[in-house]
């Protein structure tokens, strides 16, 4: 599938990470959009309250070709649940399977920490990410297209070995 290693983000990836976010607001027609910068990132990731986790894809040539940024929220009906803000594979790595082992290793993710729901959106025009989502088995919802896994889907949902060996 993939001879990329998967595994947590370090502080040493923010800067491929930030520019990872760039491409994927140039692809969702907001280049300019992106204000967030290399020192918020270590602040709010790796300062004394870390407030994000992210899961890498690395090559060979220990280049990221793929993240999935992701925090801990709070639903006040279904208690504590997981938000992957951005899944991103660069245009070169996709269809190879990279998308997949990001979100089984964000789903592993909700498992361990206790998650109730795994929460993100989706462009309503970005319908290759739809489909995505949609063939595994997320609910997708109208307009920002915010996409769910509820308890019982996340339980169900077939992480691979590499998401588990990952989480733990």
């Amino acid at each position: 599938m993939t001879d990329c290693l998967l595994r947590r983000g370090v502080e040493a990836d923010l800067p491929q990470v930030l520019a990872l976010i760039h491409e994927l607001a140039a692809f969702e027609k907001a280049p300019d959009a992106v204000t967030n910068t290399l020192a918020a990132m270590r602040r709010d990731g790796f300062g004394p309250a870390p407030i994000f986790g992210f899961f890498v894809l690395e090559n060979p040539d220990h280049q990221l070709v793929g993240l999935a940024l992701f925090y801990t929220a709070y639903s006040t009906w279904k208690g504590r649940m997981l938000y992957l803000e951005d899944l991103v594979v660069t245009e070169a790595a996709r269809r190879g399977g990279h998308g997949r082992l990001l979100f089984d290793a964000v789903v592993a993710e909700a498992r361990a920490t206790g998650a109730h729901r795994l929460k993100w959106q989706v462009l309503n025009w970005n319908a290759p990410a739809i489909g995505f989502y949609q063939k595994l088995g997320a609910a997708i919802e109208s307009e920002w297209l915010n996409g769910n896994l509820d308890a019982a889907q996340l339980a169900a949902y077939a992480v691979g070995p590499a998401a588990q060996a990952v989480v733990g």
